[in-house]
């Protein structure tokens, strides 16, 4: 398998300056706000933002937890494969809040659903907008499109679209690569 970066380290970087901006101009002081990194990936993604948001943007309190949404997936018994699930480090209410979901890479949507009913279990949110770094738009089985996005990529269904945080050579890049088609 080969890989294609289709960002960098400095174009992600400027995706990420790009995508706090747009957070500071539509939610201001982030009192009523709350960012939540969906598990696995998502998490990294938050964690980039929250870092910019704090020293570019002195936005020091930022509520923002990370949700795990194994159980709650649709597939979850249809799998052969054993789901394993992530930690959940959210021990925030949400209740009339302002909820920002950040993921990594929009695909066919299934996460968010999923994600939309697990933190009903943390209250009722004020409003759910959804900050994804890549959105693959053609892919999608549900009707979830993105509030914020940092690129938008056309990708064909044996391939897959991925994000590399903390590479020791090449720093943060994301990438597509051709999946083998494996038969059942």
């Amino acid at each position: 398998m080969s890989k294609k970066i289709i960002l960098n380290n400095d174009q992600l970087n400027i995706s990420l300056d790009r995508l706090a901006c747009q957070l500071t101009e539509n939610h201001d002081d982030f009192k009523d706000t709350v960012l939540v990194g969906l598990q696995p990936r998502g998490k990294f993604l938050c964690e980039n933002l929250v870092k910019i948001l704090n020293s570019k943007y002195a936005v020091n309190s930022i509520d923002h937890g990370y949700l795990d949404i194994t159980f709650f997936r649709d597939d979850f018994r249809r799998n052969k494969d054993v789901l394993i699930p992530n930690k959940t480090d959210f021990k925030l209410l949400v209740e009339n809040k302002k909820v920002v979901f950040i993921d990594d890479v929009l695909y066919t949507g299934r996460t968010i659903r999923a994600a939309l009913t697990a933190i009903e279990s943390f209250g009722r949110p004020k409003t759910i907008e959804l900050l994804i770094l890549v959105d693959r738009r053609f892919s999608r089985e549900l009707p979830i499109q993105p509030d914020y996005k940092g690129i938008q990529v056309d990708v064909y269904d044996n391939q897959k679209v991925s994000v590399e945080w903390n590479d020791f050579n090449n720093g943060n890049y994301v990438y597509i690569e051709n999946l083998i088609n494996e038969k059942s």
